[in-house]
Order: C-alpha cells, then structure tokens, then sequence
C-alpha cells in the first residue's frame, strides 16, 4: 500500500523493481504478456509511452479500481533507431560496438492509472560510451549476458563503471524508471 492504495507494477524487470524498493514503495508484480508492437510510422519519442500503455491496460483488467498501475518501456535509440535487445552474443557484441565511442538517447515511458485516471510521460536521457576495445565488450557479454536489455547494456554493471563517460539526464531513467518521477506522480495525482 503507498498512502492507503495497493501498487501494481506491470513488469518483470528486476531493475524497475529494484528502483521501487529502493524508493520505498511497497508494490506487488502483475504481468499479462502483450506484443510489443506499435505502428511502423510512429514518431520514436512516442513508442515507449505506447507500449507502456498496452502493458498497463493488459494488467489494469486483473486489478481493483483503487490500485494504482504503473507500466513502463525503455528504448535505447542510436542514429533514429531503436536498439533492442540482443538475440545472442554475437548481436550483443555487434550491438555494443555501434555504441561504442558515440552518444545514443535512452527513452522510458511510463503509464500509471487508478480509478480511470491516467497519466503518462516518458524521460530521455543522453549516453555517451567512450570507445570500447573488442576485449572490453566480450568481456562484458561473457561475463554479465545482457540478453535481457534494450542496448545490450546495464548502466549500474560493470560496463556503465567502465565505459560510460558521460550522460544528460536522469541516471535511473536509463536503468528503466525515473523512479523520482513516479514517486513526485504518486504523491501529486495519486494520494488521497
């Protein structure tokens, strides 16, 4: 309960509930497993806020008005192209050697909803990987597997330490919530 409302989180990233936990939410997991899709002339800006909403109302249907729903997707873009997530170590090592030396955006949208009220809104934050060696990055994948991470990349593992130089914007955003958003959201529209 967060000020007398259960809280649904529609995810199973254990970043995005570690970030809850360590912001003092007390939460429950809900999960209903959507497609991933969106329409092929979206605006990037827009998909991760769309996905975070098919998340959101797959899970909203399973729960009690007065839960409080927060859903979220991140998107790592490199030259006005979403990265996913590797299928293998191959495309994870040739995934971070595109980022590698250069600056990509990292784009959460999050949804949170309860009682009909919605309210919804994405972050961005700029990454800039100084260039890695080849070693680095297999040393990375083999070490970590990032297989379940848009990028191929956790900024909080060893690579964020050692080949991130810099970044504009939100640290937790990249890890997959601006979870200091959430919270001022759930204390401004959400408290009773």
């Amino acid at each position: 309960m967060y000020k007398g409302a259960p809280v649904i989180l529609a995810s199973q990233s254990p970043r995005r509930k570690q970030l809850l936990e360590q912001a003092g939410i007390p939460f429950q997991v809900k999960v209903v497993a959507t497609a991933e899709t969106f329409p092929p002339d979206m605006a990037i800006d827009e998909i991760p806020v769309y996905i975070a909403l098919q998340k959101a109302a797959a899970v909203i249907a399973q729960c009690a008005p007065n839960d409080i729903v927060i859903a979220a997707d991140t998107v790592v873009v490199l030259d006005n192209t979403i990265i996913g997530k590797p299928q293998d170590r191959e495309d994870a090592i040739r995934i971070l050697s595109a980022l590698s030396g250069r600056e990509h955006r990292v784009i959460t949208g999050v949804v949170m909803q309860r009682n009909g009220k919605e309210i919804t809104f994405s972050k961005t934050t700029a990454v800039h990987f100084k260039p890695l060696t080849p070693e680095q990055i297999s040393y990375y994948v083999d070490n970590y597997k990032p297989y379940d991470k848009a990028g191929a990349y956790a900024i909080q593992e060893w690579i964020g330490a050692v080949g991130i130089d810099s970044i504009n914007g939100c640290f937790y955003n990249v890890m997959g919530l601006p979870v200091s958003v959430v919270v001022q959201k759930l204390d401004q529209d959400f408290s009773d």
